[in-house]
């Protein structure tokens, strides 16, 4: 992850709650910036201003302003690429169904992956699921009038990243409480500038200019460079899971999610496996009091469960035989789906579901970016130093999360020649603290004495601290990617793990947590499996049970 990882703590940001009609407001967070080596970083203790927006997330039926249901935006989109084959019998008629908007609307854009040997490119694609309220399908889901028009939270994010090969899929979801920075965005439609935020609500970046704006939030926090996004909203969901014959979950007890004071979905299921459709898939996948311990993780295993269930149904070709059917889903699912500009036609969408189908479902992977409790609100996340930096790491450099990935491919060297080690500028930085562990003492002095030992006698050290769980050698721009390269060659570090960055000045090594000890790096820090703090769901799992808080079951 870059350095907009939540790293220090000062000010607290204004979260704006579910219940407030005004926009995300801006937030005086903390500035997320390096500190000198040696330093500790700022800490508070305030409240955070706007309330537990986690204890406030379940829908209450007797009254108004409830939350509008919070989808897996995977879900409606695995039906639109599963049948968007239909769409070419009133091909330009769909077309017109789909809504377009800009991709990125910050100010960088971080760089495309490099195409593998064999001319092979990854494909980033974000799902966002939207709680918008600005129809009356959606209201009858569950909004109340008085939200109509505020500006909608993206209260579901997945980034699907399917890989170079096509032969495995991974798929990433960032839980909506998690407090992370916001870049700056500018809407296209009004030109309004909204300046950034430093720590925020992650779900508070779609209302900030559109989905490009949520685009922009995840390239800053992986470096990751997302081609494409699908938004949602679920006024159809209902007859979509009706039209697949239901989507089969399963739980380990008879489970009731519904608590004395109104909280719950509602959902009410005997233990054991069954096939939900209608108002209980909705249940399903808003559910939070009652699966797991309560929070808004058990909501995202849950989603994950149905999600995979549903990929199966769909290529087990379900009921959807009838061509009627078909059109029906099709034209429902059309309507409910923005995308970008460079998505926004029928063909393009099934070019994409060809992509999704070479994919096995046993090389699908569900996982959630790993987080921990934030020490200024318990109903606030961060994302948890290490095992966050190796999920997000292993996206960026294609590798499979599953641990079952091809042959290692050959490393693509940069078209731009090297200059001679002595003529290159190199600032090196130590990145050894995370995980609460302290920065190796004068470790980012030990690798520029390697350095300058290979020749590298412009190598200085940087007093600032960046903390990375991996090392990484970054570049501001393309006529310095092959003196990085050299770099990294020279000491022995992947050339997988050099990138470009804004956040740089020149070729700057930092020296991750990988790598606290040694004058070259150690060639077994490579990870090849997800951290387990990731909760690891295989596509092919078809035995996957969700587990029932206590106090919520029930006969």
């Amino acid at each position: 992850m870059t350095r907009s990882s939540v790293r220090g703590e000062g000010a607290l940001p204004h979260t704006r709650r579910g219940d407030e009609p005004g926009g995300a407001g801006e937030a005086q967070g903390t500035d997320g910036g390096r500190h000198k080596e040696g330093s500790r970083s700022p800490s508070g203790d305030r409240e955070p201003q706007g309330g537990s927006r986690r204890r406030k997330a379940e829908s209450r039926p007797p009254r108004p302003k409830r939350r509008i249901l919070r989808w897996s935006a995977m879900t409606l989109t695995v039906v639109i690429l599963g049948t968007a084959g239909a769409g070419y019998l009133y091909y330009e008629h769909l077309n017109s169904n789909i809504k377009k908007d800009k991709l990125n609307l910050g100010d960088d854009a971080a760089p495309k992956a490099t195409a593998n040997a064999a001319g092979q490119s990854p494909l980033n694609i974000l799902m966002i699921g939207s709680d918008s309220r600005n129809t009356a399908e959606d209201l009858k889901l569950g909004g109340s009038k008085g939200d109509v028009g505020r500006p909608p939270l993206a209260d579901v994010q997945m980034l699907v990243h399917v890989s170079a090969d096509r032969s495995n899929m991974s798929v990433v979801s960032l839980p909506r409480d998690t407090m992370i920075s916001i870049p700056k965005c500018t809407d296209p439609h009004t030109h309004k500038v909204y300046e950034p935020l430093s720590l925020s609500m992650a779900n508070e970046s779609l209302g900030r200019g559109g989905p490009g704006c949520t685009v922009a939030t995840w390239e800053k926090l992986t470096d990751i460079h997302i081609d494409h996004f699908m938004m949602v909203d679920f006024s159809g969901v209902v007859s979509m899971a009706d039209a697949i014959g239901g989507v089969p979950v399963c739980v380990r007890k008879n489970v009731y999610s519904h608590t004395s004071d109104g909280h719950g979905s509602g959902l009410k299921l005997k233990a054991g496996t069954t096939p939900v459709k209608g108002k209980q898939a909705l249940q399903w996948l808003r559910t939070r009091y009652g699966f797991e311990d309560g929070t808004d993780l058990g909501r995202t295993h849950a989603q994950h469960m149905y999600m995979n269930s549903m990929v199966r149904q769909l290529r087990e070709n379900a009921t959807l035989s009838n061509p009627d059917e078909m059109r029906r889903l099709a034209e429902t699912a059309t309507k409910a789906l923005t995308v970008d500009e460079g998505l926004g036609t029928v063909k393009k969408l099934y070019d994409l579901s060809e992509d999704f189908k070479r994919v096995p479902t046993k090389g699908i992977t569900m996982t959630t970016l790993p987080t921990e409790q934030w020490s200024q609100d318990h109903n606030r996340l961060v994302p948890l130093p290490g095992d966050a930096d190796q999920l997000i790491s292993m996206i960026r450099k294609d590798t499979p999360l599953n641990g079952h990935g091809t042959k290692p491919k050959a490393e693509q060297t940069s078209k731009d020649p090297a200059a001679p080690n002595g003529q290159i500028a190199v600032q090196v930085r130590n990145g050894t603290g995370v995980n609460g562990q302290a920065p190796t003492p004068q470790r980012a002095l030990a690798v520029e004495q390697a350095l300058r030992g290979k020749g590298f006698t412009q190598a200085v050290k940087d007093t600032e601290l960046t903390p990375e769980a991996e090392t990484t050698v970054l570049y501001p721009s393309a006529d310095l990617e092959g003196d990085a390269q050299a770099v990294a060659k020279a000491m022995g570090v992947p050339v997988s793990s050099v990138r470009k960055s804004t956040d740089v000045s020149g070729v700057t090594m930092i020296v991750g947590a990988d790598w606290r000890t040694g004058k070259t790096y150690p060639a077994s820090a490579q990870p090849t499996k997800a951290p387990k703090s990731a909760a690891v769901l295989s596509g092919d799992k078809e035995d996957a049970c969700m587990e029932i808080q206590p106090g919520f079951t029930w006969g």
